[in-house]
């Protein structure tokens, strides 16, 4: 019976995709291309107040053939898939929107990043991207020369007299040239600069019968979250861009893609540090009075304060809490310790203060601040920079109206007890 039921499932199926088959053969299919963006966080003990996501996407297209010049403008580049070709001649003298046209977003977009993982609260942030350049190799049906009618030119002067303005290394106001210019004598490869909001545009002198672009090479530039900010793990993302006549990538009414969509993945890697390192032997805590014990031994007076400072070196780039796990507890919520002959129980009051970059989540420093089993009050600390091998110091005090009744002349006690100081950066 379950055999059967199967059968009739794949037979359902099957049916359901040759009619898929066939709505496909009436209806054109929607191409896209599509880029994955990737940049990493990860903190430099060399450069602690430099705190951002590196870009490790490797170059394509022209950053690729001049990386100097990228990296003096800021710049990185993808060569996509795109192509481009004239659904008619390119008339001589042409309006803007039937020669070479280039819109290309240029303004900064927003989209948000969501941290991946099975976390049961959902980490998002935002993000920016633009594309301030691009680059195309542009083909002829004919030779330069042939086409403005000086066969004897040579293939620079033939690409200057075909364009009004001159060749396309004289990109026309606003864009500007970029550095990049090769040519042969039925192409020309160049990069240009786009300001936002503006449409730069290349009219013929001569009607060219057959125009296209060989490859669509874009330069993007990104604005990243504050990485301190965010939790350990990997933020995804995407956004896309339309491609044709009148769409966000606009090469005019006459040049046509090859793909109708550009997709934009951005993938975000955070790798934290939190690292405290606890001196030899300071896991082990004596409280005594100030001073020590030599005014109690040898002068019978009480002291009125045990205590102990224990200094620690923390290395943090992340948020983080901080909580008690105790051995023994009166209330529930502080630790305390026992002296096992008598039984008799006092509280413990720990706290903590951090070095100077770590604050609470208001951005006050923190210096003395409770901590607690329930971890109230200490729920989040974060860095304002990488804190690298700082000091801090945990405090360790019984109640002042608490040590009388621990010591007593003539009668030895100790007393006792596990703390365990948690730092938890899973917030």
């Amino acid at each position: 019976m379950r055999m059967t039921n199967k059968i009739s499932v794949i037979r359902l199926l099957k049916k359901t995709a040759n009619s898929l088959m066939l709505s496909g053969l009436l209806v054109a299919v929607s191409e896209a291309a599509v880029m994955e963006i990737e940049a990493k966080f990860s903190p430099d003990p060399a450069n602690p107040l430099v705190n951002k996501f590196i870009n490790t996407t490797p170059f394509t297209g022209f950053c690729r053939q001049s990386p100097i010049s990228c990296e003096r403008l800021g710049l990185s580049s993808f060569r996509t898939p795109i192509t481009f070709t004239a659904s008619k001649p390119i008339l001589a003298r042409a309006n803007p929107r039937e020669a070479a046209m280039f819109r290309i977003p240029a303004q900064w977009r927003t989209l948000t990043v969501t941290k991946t993982g099975g976390s049961s609260v959902t980490e998002t942030a935002e993000m920016k991207v633009r594309m301030p350049g691009f680059a195309v190799r542009y083909r002829l049906s004919h030779d330069a020369s042939e086409l403005v009618g000086r066969p004897d030119a040579d293939t620079s002067q033939a690409h200057t007299l075909l364009w009004q303005g001159g060749r396309w290394s004289s990109p026309p106001s606003p864009c500007q040239w970029g550095v990049m210019a090769v040519s042969n004598k039925r192409e020309y490869e160049v990069f240009w600069q786009t300001p936002a909001g503006h449409v730069c545009h290349k009219t013929p002198n001569y009607t060219i019968p057959g125009f296209e672009y060989l490859y669509f090479d874009f330069a993007y530039q990104l604005e990243t979250p504050e990485p301190l900010k965010l939790s350990q793990g990997t933020y995804t993302g995407s956004i896309h861009y339309s491609v044709g006549p009148g769409k966000d990538l606009d090469m005019g009414d006459v040049m046509l893609p090859s793909e109708d969509t550009l997709t934009l993945n951005f993938t975000l890697t955070v790798e934290h540090m939190l690292k405290v390192e606890i001196p030899p032997g300071g896991n082990r805590v004596e409280l005594v009075p100030q001073g020590g014990w030599q005014s109690w031994l040898q002068q019978g007076r009480k002291p009125t304060r045990l205590f102990k400072d224990q200094t620690f070196n923390i290395s943090a780039s992340s948020r983080f809490k901080m909580q008690l796990e105790c051995q023994y507890s009166q209330d529930g919520n502080t630790c305390s310790l026992r002296e096992p002959v008598s039984g008799h129980v006092v509280p413990l009051n720990v706290s903590v203060s951090l070095p100077h970059g770590l604050t609470d989540a208001s951005g006050q420093p923190v210096t003395r601040r409770t901590l607690l089993r329930n971890g109230s009050g200490s729920e989040l600390f974060q860095p304002g920079f990488y804190v690298e091998r700082r000091p801090g110091t945990l405090h360790f005090e019984i109640p002042p109206g608490e040590v009388a009744e621990m010591i007593r002349p003539g009668q030895s006690r100790n007393y006792a007890g596990n703390v365990t100081v948690i730092w938890d950066s899973e917030i």
